[in-house]
């Protein structure tokens, strides 16, 4: 299955509302960074959580995030960054409105 996101593409991760066991930590929900890089397909963990191995697999990225960009008052160096691994599911194009 081709990949959504290439890297290089600016996406916003979205704050989808998911009971239980998730993987997308709240302090990157709709906040804008950049595909690093495409990680693969692997089994849905907020799925597998709750026993469905079975479920379909759904694809990674890396995202690349500005840590100015993530915590308002942020007093580190501007280049300070973090790279979060996140399911395609939780992200759209920055550019996207829906």
């Amino acid at each position: 299955m081709p990949s959504k996101f290439i890297p290089g593409d600016r996406v916003r991760v979205l704050n989808l509302e998911f009971p239980g066991h998730v993987r997308t930590p709240g302090y990157v929900r709709n906040r804008f960074g950049t595909i690093e890089r495409y990680c693969g397909a692997f089994p849905n963990p907020e799925r597998r959580a709750y026993g469905e191995y079975d479920a379909p697999r759904r694809e990674l990225y890396r995202v690349h995030f500005r840590q100015r960009d993530l915590w308002p008052g942020y007093t580190g160096m501007p280049g300070d960054t973090v790279e979060v691994e996140i399911y395609e599911h939780w992200l759209a194009l920055a550019s996207d409105q829906s």
